[in-house]
Order: structure tokens, then C-alpha cells, then sequence
């Protein structure tokens, strides 16, 4: 069986070849560090502030080249951070995180500039796309690799969500993507529950196990359905996809 072929993100890289730098602005600081680990993953440069006024010195300071800011801060409104930050980065995208009753002209208002929200909960792997086509959009930055990962004879497409094994095109539902690119991005590794949980659900999402047990067999059906198994259980530890051999 072929080998695995695994690039482990498609890198974005600004024009002079340096990391895409992001800063995160939320109150939450368990929430702040999730997303930071997450977009560090990516291998982009990441800063935090806690609030509007560290947010707007922050970014004299770092010149990011996009702002994740949550609308609810101690200090200031984040049409007000907003405003702040467009007069020294007049063209810095921003991704609004937002509660689930946010009122809908606001959140109007706040994506008048052409940008994008998500709301609380959400999930990791959901911000990171959306990050990644606001900074593709805005031309901060060019993706450097192409977007394919491959395990064995299984192949998955981070832009165009399409998805194949041995050449057959396979119909996933958005969570089944989340989940089988997760796997995918980590071939021959066990994942444990509670990173699968942690990374394709929201990060306070309040489930059990067994919504990865469900899920899991769901992506078997599809993906392992009459072929060599590819994602093996590791009874008490978790989950991994390998070629099948």
C-alpha cells in the first residue's frame, strides 16, 4: 500500500516569508490560550490581549494580520476596538466571536466591513477556517503548499471539503470532515477522546465520549465500508487512522 503523504496544514506565510501573525482579544483566558495553542498549531505567530485598550496597543505593537476578537469586553464595545484598531490597520481582518444571542443587526454591523463571526460555542478547527479565508481574502498573506492530505489511498481536500478513497468520491457531513481531517492530520497517532472532543466539537461543549464513538462509527461506514479498516480503536486510549495495509 502506498505510504502516508502528509502535509500537516497547507502554511500560509506572509510576502517577505515570515509567519501569519494573529492576535487573539477575549476576557477569557482559558478560552484566549485554547485558541492561541490552536492557531500556533497552524504555525502562525499569535499574541493575546484581555481587553479593548491592550487590544489597540497590541496591535501598534505587533502589526497583526488578523484580529479574533470577542464582541463582549470588560473595558469597551468591539465596535469601539474595532474603530480603534482601523485607524492604524485600516485593512486588518477581524473575526468577531460572538454569543448565540447577539442581536442580528448588530452583528449586522459588525460584519459591514466585509469580515466574519462565529458564535459561542464554536468549534477550534471552525475558527481556524474561517481565519484562514479572511487572511487568504485580504491577500496578507499567500498559501504556500497545496491543500491535499493523503493517508494510504485516502485522500482529503482542506479547501474544496471533498473527500476520496482509491479514487471514489465519499459524502461526508461537515462534523465527519472536522473529525476524519483531525485524524488525517495526525496519521499513526492515537487520539484520545478528549482531544478529538476538545478539537472537532466546541470548546465548552458539554458532551460525552460517546458523541466520538458515534461519529467515529459514522466515518467507518464511509470510509471503511468494504475495504482494508483504516481507523483502528485502541480500546482505552483512543482512535487512529493509518494506511489500510
Amino acid at each position: 500500500m502506498t505510504a502516508t503523504s502528509h502535509h500537516r496544514r497547507t502554511e500560509m506565510l506572509r510576502p517577505d516569508g515570515s509567519p501569519v501573525r494573529v492576535l487573539v482579544v477575549d476576557d477569557e483566558a482559558a478560552l484566549s490560550e485554547l485558541l492561541s495553542m490552536a492557531l500556533r498549531y497552524e504555525g502562525w505567530e499569535v499574541r493575546s490581549a484581555g481587553d479593548g485598550a491592550g487590544a489597540v496597543r497590541t496591535a501598534r505593537d505587533f502589526r497583526p494580520d488578523a484580529v479574533i476578537l470577542d464582541v463582549m469586553l470588560p473595558d469597551m464595545d468591539g465596535l469601539a476596538v474595532l474603530g480603534r484598531l482601523r485607524r492604524d490597520l485600516p485593512e486588518v481582518p477581524v473575526l468577531f466571536l460572538t454569543a448565540r444571542d447577539a442581536v442580528e443587526d448588530r452583528i449586522a454591523g459588525l460584519t459591514a466591513g466585509g469580515d466574519d463571526y462565529v458564535t459561542k460555542p464554536f468549534s477550534l478547527e471552525e475558527v481556524v477556517a474561517r481565519l484562514r479565508g479572511l487572511i487568504r481574502r485580504s491577500g496578507a498573506a499567500s498559501t504556500r503548499s497545496e491543500s491535499m492530505l493523503a493517508v494510504g489511498d485516502l485522500t482529503l481536500d482542506e479547501d474544496s471539503h471533498e473527500v476520496s478513497r482509491a479514487g471514489q468520491s465519499i459524502h461526508l457531513t461537515a462534523t465527519e470532515f472536522e473529525l476524519l481531517r483531525f485524524l488525517m492530520r495526525n496519521p499513526r497517532r492515537v487520539l484520545s477522546k478528549a482531544q478529538i472532543l476538545d478539537r472537532v466539537w466546541s470548546y465548552d461543549f458539554g458532551g460525552q465520549a460517546n458523541v466520538v464513538e458515534l461519529y467515529v462509527s459514522y466515518l467507518r461506514k464511509k470510509i471503511d465500508a468494504g475495504r482494508t479498516p483504516m481507523i483502528h480503536t485502541r480500546r482505552g486510549a483512543g482512535y487512529l487512522i493509518k494506511p489500510g495495509e
